[in-house]
């Protein structure tokens, strides 16, 4: 029994890292498979590449530009998938109302 929970366990982990949201414009492609359920190191070598290329993903459907990733793989990931770092834009926010204040 108590080896079962140590399976559950170690499983739930697991999957918590597999699943941590990741920044497709800024990640490198290793990061990019270890972070997003059903895109292996194939797929986010592509992604990379296409970003070297094309430029900055401008939203998250715009995936379905690169090269084996479908619509169904997009909706699978989209809510693991960011487009700039969360506390950049926090800190935009909290500046901008910063500056509204002092107006």
């Amino acid at each position: 029994m108590l080896r079962l929970l140590v399976v559950l366990f170690a499983a739930f982990c697991s999957f918590n890292v597999i699943a941590s949201p990741v920044n497709i414009n800024t990640a490198d492609a290793k990061t990019i498979g270890e972070a997003l359920s059903g895109i292996g190191l194939k797929k986010a070598e592509a992604i990379v590449k296409y970003r070297e290329v094309k430029g900055e993903f401008k939203t998250v459907e715009d995936l379905v530009n690169v090269d084996g990733i479908g619509a169904k793989t997009i909706e699978k990931i989209k809510n693991d998938v960011l487009l700039s770092d969360a506390a950049a834009v926090a800190d935009q926010k909290t500046d901008k109302k910063i500056e509204e204040k002092t107006k």
